[in-house]
């Protein structure tokens, strides 16, 4: 999917939603815990309330992998589910040295076909370029993130060019692929810096979370992130899958999800470029 894809999705929907699933095993409605595979069950049900409303689906890969090789099983069957024109994202925060990168692109690519990974950029070139090498995916790097540890180390200036850690990510990471291959981790928590981070990647995707539980701002991040492809994924997870947790979990999903799309309708009317 390309951006011009992607957009197309956006305007098609009126929604920039990315729907995070999260699936906590510990906290899925007690009931469908005596089903063949619980988890696969609650993403099936959450994704037939949410898809109208989203258009992109981020599992995060700690989530399935931490049930060992029934989490893989359920997460490829997630992904075999989620319909072929939604965007899907592998939430695996993935990158070391060139030819384990590769094997990781590899297994999320070739062998799961996600359209995208998380990719964290800080071994460099050699760790990231792997994963731009597949036709029509994409790596989403992660930038500033929105965790309150992110001020540790991403925040820092440098001394030569008085730029802090993520500004440097950003530049650098322009010179080695497109606006068709890399988009960036931006979370809702930074909003007060979007109109910046903007600035330095004007044409480039932003997958957004931090939106719903952690606080973040949906409208500031809209005004000051959008551009004229939209340019922005806006990331829930608790917020839509735990809306509730009994049997009709799969319905408050939906309620939510139509809330934050309306949302996003009004400003994209407000601030699309």
């Amino acid at each position: 999917m390309t951006s011009s894809q992607l957009f197309e999705q956006i305007r098609k929907k009126k929604s920039y939603l990315c729907v995070g699933l999260d699936t906590d095993i510990t906290k899925i409605p007690k009931h469908l815990l005596s089903s063949d595979d619980p988890v696969f069950e609650f993403n099936k049900q959450i994704i037939d309330a949410t898809h109208a409303y989203c258009v992109a689906y981020k599992p995060n890969i700690a989530f399935y992998e931490a049930l060992g090789p029934k989490g893989w099983e359920s997460l490829q069957k997630t992904l075999n589910y989620i319909p072929k024109d939604i965007f899907t994202i592998a939430d695996a925060k993935r990158g070391d040295i060139g030819n384990t990168s590769a094997l990781y692109a590899r297994a999320f690519f070739e062998q799961m076909n996600f359209d995208s990974i998380t990719v964290a950029p800080y071994m460099g070139e050699d760790s990231v370029k792997p994963f731009l090498q597949f036709q029509n995916k994409w790596v989403i790097l992660l930038a500033h993130t929105s965790n309150s540890g992110s001020a540790d180390f991403q925040l820092i200036e440098s001394k030569v060019t008085g730029r802090k850690l993520y500004e440097e990510v950003l530049l650098k990471s322009q010179e080695w692929g497109t606006k068709d291959q890399i988009m960036y981790v931006v979370g809702a928590t930074q909003s007060e810096k979007f109109k910046e981070i903007r600035d330095i990647a004007p044409e480039h995707f932003f997958l957004v979370p931090g939106y719903g539980v952690q606080g973040g701002d949906l409208q500031t991040v809209s005004k000051y992130g959008m551009n004229r492809t939209c340019g922005l994924l806006v990331n829930a997870a608790r917020s839509i899958i735990y809306a509730s947790n009994d049997h009709d979990f799969a319905s408050a999903a939906k309620k939510e999800s139509i809330s934050v799309q309306q949302q996003m309708e009004q400003y994209l009317d407000l601030y699309l470029k």
